[in-house]
């Protein structure tokens, strides 16, 4: 495959009117990365002005992201029901509108109800935004058109945003997050409404299924909760994750089953699938969304909780990989649109460079700096650019018109699952890691070592000579051994973290490889039957 041929629609967009769309969709994007990626920078600041408990905070984050699936799964239907630019317009101006109403309320009911709220129209606006560029111009501009709206749904919440957040939560509060989103959401709507109308919608209107909807939602917030919260409760050894497994495996039963009854009106077009490019990218997205958010969260908690850095310079920390990413992105864009590159050649390169780039975070410590860490960030942002981009267009180059939708929410859910999977393990590693960790350090360390009583005896007379009572001295020096041998546990489980991330591609990669083997088989195989047919 050496061009993209995307879905074409009925009349594509051209002239100012055209970019002007273009710039409207990506500020709508902008407004859904700073939502979805609020939490993990101002969460210390929300919990105390709420005055809420951890497991009252984080039904702010299982709300947003719950409704955030749900909003993928509707917003197809809603395509063939609205205008896709007015459904885009919306859903942009009731990000803002729910934002604003966050800024003025710490009342934790209120939040999370706006949280849901955010969730449901950030998904909307992703997949109207998307599907309109598809749908509204041309098969050559995609490459560079990807590229643009990738920088507002993947670049800006994975490396742009945590910096920006950081900075409001350093020298403001983390209600200006909010009130920065409505700027956003309103120039977006302007550009919007200025910009030529859309062409038809190229999917016929189709009945809702409402029960798998409802089975389909079940499913996914007991999800969301059992794998966000998973680690916190030692997963299975509390009931409520084990009730709630229980209720995601029913939703997800009860939804095959509708799916199979529900003919036309069912929930997903599954259709898709049988589109060999489409199959591929996916199990590929999921992988890489898994790598994506995965490392993200690892390397910010890493800065934030071992290397001592506050939430700005956490966030300054990935900016050079955004930069990276952007600019890997404009690259292949431009290889694949102008030079006629087949999106899947930049694949391997993508994968290979994101696990280089773990594998050499493995080794930081206590006393690594940005700059240590700064090569490793930018072949991380390498990789990325190369593989977002190739399996968007893989994905979708070969869907018909009426499907693009579906497979974008599809595609979507797939990314967004692999990373809250890949968080979770992460997660569960390092809280482990700690543990076990320094259980080992700590029995390594008996109280007759003659290595501990020399350290302690030379941290003892240090806080002498600096005029500490010899009593005092005694009991701090003993007190900072034990944080220094907790905080090497701390390092290491996080070194074991990065090399996970890494592993992921080296047992993913021949995965990979063997998914698109089987695909190539069983299209050839579905070939050959039609000429076998023939007497």
């Amino acid at each position: 495959m050496t061009a993209v041929a995307a879905p074409a629609a009925a009349a594509p967009s051209k002239g100012a009117t055209g970019w002007l769309l273009v710039t409207g969709i990506i500020l709508a994007s902008l407004t859904e990365a700073l939502a979805g990626t609020l939490l993990s920078l101002g969460r210390a600041d929300i919990i105390g002005d709420t005055s809420v408990t951890p497991d009252e905070f984080a039904w702010l984050d299982v709300g947003y992201t719950a409704f955030k699936f749900i909003g993928f799964a509707l917003a197809p239907w809603l395509l063939t029901r609205i205008d896709p630019r007015q459904l885009l317009l919306i859903a942009t101006l009731v990000m803002g509108a729910a934002c604003t109403c966050a800024a003025a309320t710490a009342h934790l009911d209120t939040l999370i109800v706006l949280r849901m709220v955010q969730g449901l129209a950030g998904a909307t606006l992703l997949i109207s935004g998307q599907a309109i560029l598809f749908w509204n111009f041309p098969a050559a501009r995609q490459p560079i058109l990807q590229a643009m709206f990738a920088m507002g749904s993947v670049v800006a919440p994975a490396t742009a945003a945590p910096l920006l957040e950081g900075w409001l939560v350093d020298n403001h509060d983390w209600t200006w997050i909010f009130f920065a989103i409505l700027p956003l959401s309103l120039g977006a709507a302007g550009l919007l409404l200025i910009a030529d109308p859309t062409p038809a919608r190229p999917a016929p209107p189709r009945r809702l299924d409402w029960a798998g909807l409802l089975a389909f939602g079940a499913a996914l917030f007991c999800a969301t909760y059992v794998l966000t919260q998973g680690s916190r409760w030692d997963w299975f050894e509390a009931s409520r994750i084990g009730w709630m497994t229980a209720a995601v495996a029913a939703g997800l039963i009860l939804l095959a089953v509708r799916q199979y009854h529900a003919g036309a009106a069912r929930l997903f077009d599954l259709s898709t699938f049988k589109t060999d490019d489409f199959a591929f990218a996916f199990f590929v997205s999921f992988v890489a969304g898994a790598a994506l958010f995965g490392s993200g969260y690892v390397i910010t908690a890493f800065a934030v909780s071992v290397l001592g850095l506050t939430p700005t310079e956490a966030g300054e920390l990935l900016l050079p990989s955004g930069a990276c990413f952007l600019a890997t992105l404009m690259l292949a864009a431009w290889l694949i649109q102008a030079r006629g590159l087949a999106p899947v050649a930049t694949v391997p390169l993508g994968i290979l460079s994101i696990m280089i780039a773990m594998w050499m975070l493995s080794g930081s410590n206590g006393q690594s700096g940005a700059d240590d860490m700064l090569p490793a960030i930018l072949l991380r942002g390498f990789g990325l650019g190369f593989l977002f981009l190739s399996i968007t267009l893989i994905a979708f180059s070969k869907l018909p018109a009426a499907s693009v939708a579906f497979g974008i929410a599809i595609f979507n859910i797939g990314r967004q699952l692999g990373g809250l999977m890949g968080v979770a393990a992460l997660q569960t590693s390092i809280d482990h890691g700690l543990v076990h960790n320094q259980a080992i350090l700590g029995a390594a360390i008996t109280a007759g070592s003659p290595a501990l009583a020399e350290r302690i005896a030379a941290t003892t007379n240090l806080l002498i000579s600096r005029g500490v009572e010899a009593g005092a001295a005694a009991k701090t020096a003993t007190a900072m051994v034990g944080r220094a041998v907790g905080g090497q546990g701390t390092i290491i489980a996080f070194d074991t973290a990065f090399n996970l991330v890494a592993l992921l591609f080296v047992f993913g990669a021949p995965c990979i490889v063997a998914f698109k083997i089987f695909l190539t088989k069983a299209h050839g195989k579905q070939k050959s039957v039609p000429a076998e047919a023939v007497p």
